[in-house]
């Protein structure tokens, strides 16, 4: 008996799995586009399997059968956009500037080719933190460690100049997504040149020195104090979008950070959208307060940028009262989404006009000042997460680590 079951073990261990057939793979990956456009709009928390199965005319037991929940199907759209970023980045030049700059052209020629229909959507990396898996952050880390090649060589730069360098970069690749549809379908070469021009040689004019920022006052007096209740909402949701998505920050998980129950949330906020809103609107202020501060200390346009740039990244990084990330956008819903966005536009109009008021007064290069503006806020957006990437980088730091890096150029040396 005992030599009947080794063999009939041996057998049995000798036998190859079968290979999923062309349609069994055929479904999945249709599954997986579909969830990928589920995920853009409503993010990890906001997805469910049976909008992905409507989508396709399924049932949500029909994706069952080939995932076995919702965490392990986005998780295969996180990577599967993973396996992009790495092709683009593995197909990048010998030099510094080319690589960088190869890499951004190969970035914006997928993505013209995805608004064409020629190429598959991937997922945005917004709120990927929020799936916490480890397959995934273990993924995107080594995709991480990979751009960081197409910098400088570590002897040359610091590891905490690179790595906040690193993820100005792919920062700005992941914010193009949410205003590139802006441009015609033909442009996005060009749109490509002048991202790749305004990364590897900075918004500073040739031969003029980045100034020092100035220090801004951020609160002005009348604000709620830190332990006001209206501000524990704003800080408690700010904090929840920012890492989870606006589906994330639902009533039940805002209160259960403030310790309070649902009927005290709504004693202060009449629906959740109020509170979003809210939140959108004491980011904008801090912004805006920012852009007046500097404007009334005076000094040349890219003085005004590099103060505005450093005060709310600072602000960011210090973590007390965490701007609103602009990411947040796509997955509020449609009745608040517009008004909201022509706050956003406005914003953009003005750094806009900052940055031709340098290029008059000769301290800003001549670039695109629509691209350029949109360069900026996603840098300012993306100092949210920075501390992931930079550990141990303190607020005061930041001009120098990133700030700086993106008036000067990826390449340029360390501050002294």
């Amino acid at each position: 008996m005992a030599a009947y079951a080794d063999d009939g073990a041996s057998a049995a261990s000798s036998i190859e799995p079968r290979a999923p057939t062309r349609r069994y793979q055929a479904k999945r990956r249709s599954i997986v586009l579909s969830a990928v456009e589920e995920l853009n709009r409503k993010g990890v928390r906001g997805m469910t399997l049976g909008d992905v199965a409507g989508r396709l005319n399924l049932v949500p037991t029909g994706i069952i059968y080939y995932f076995k929940n919702k965490e392990e199907l986005a998780a295969n759209c996180f990577l599967r956009g993973i396996e992009r970023y790495e092709a683009l980045i593995s197909a990048s030049e010998a030099t510094d500037t080319r690589r960088i700059d190869t890499f951004v052209r190969a970035y914006f020629e997928f993505r013209q080719q995805v608004a064409g229909g020629e190429s598959e959507e991937i997922a945005v990396f917004n709120d990927v933190r929020a799936l916490n898996s480890p397959l995934v952050n273990q993924a995107y880390t080594e995709m991480f460690r990979h751009a960081r090649a197409l910098l400088v060589a570590p002897e040359v730069l610091p590891r905490l100049h690179i790595n906040a360098r690193t993820h100005l970069l792919l920062s700005q690749m992941f914010w193009a997504v949410a205003w590139i549809h802006r441009h015609d379908l033909a442009d996005y070469g060009r749109v490509a040149e002048r991202v790749s021009s305004l990364l590897t040689a900075g918004l500073a004019a040739p031969g003029v020195r980045v100034p020092r920022p100035q220090p801004l006052s951020l609160v002005r007096e009348g604000d709620p104090s830190s332990a006001a209740s209206s501000e524990l909402f704003l800080r408690a949701a700010t904090d929840l979008i920012n890492q989870e998505g606006y589906h994330g920050a639902s009533v039940e998980r805002i209160s259960a950070r403030l310790n309070v129950s649902k009927g005290a949330f709504y004693h202060h906020n009449e629906t959740k959208d109020e509170l979003v809103v809210a939140c959108f609107q004491r980011t904008f202020d801090i912004l805006w307060r920012a852009i007046h501060d500097a404007e009334r200390l005076g000094g040349s346009g890219l003085q005004i940028l590099v103060s505005v740039s450093t005060a709310l990244v600072e602000h960011q990084l210090e973590g007390g009262a965490p701007l609103l990330r602009t990411s947040a956008f796509t997955a509020v819903p449609e009745s608040i989404h517009a008004g909201l966005m022509a706050k956003f536009d406005r914003l953009s109009l003005r750094f806009a006009s900052i940055l031709c008021d340098g290029i008059a007064d000769g301290s800003v290069r001549a670039v695109d000042v629509n691209v350029a503006a949109q360069m900026l806020t996603g840098m300012i957006n993306a100092a949210a997460e920075l501390h992931f990437w930079a550990p141990g980088l303190a607020p005061q730091n930041a001009a120098d680590h990133y700030v700086r890096p993106f008036f000067e150029g990826l390449t340029s040396p360390a501050a002294a």
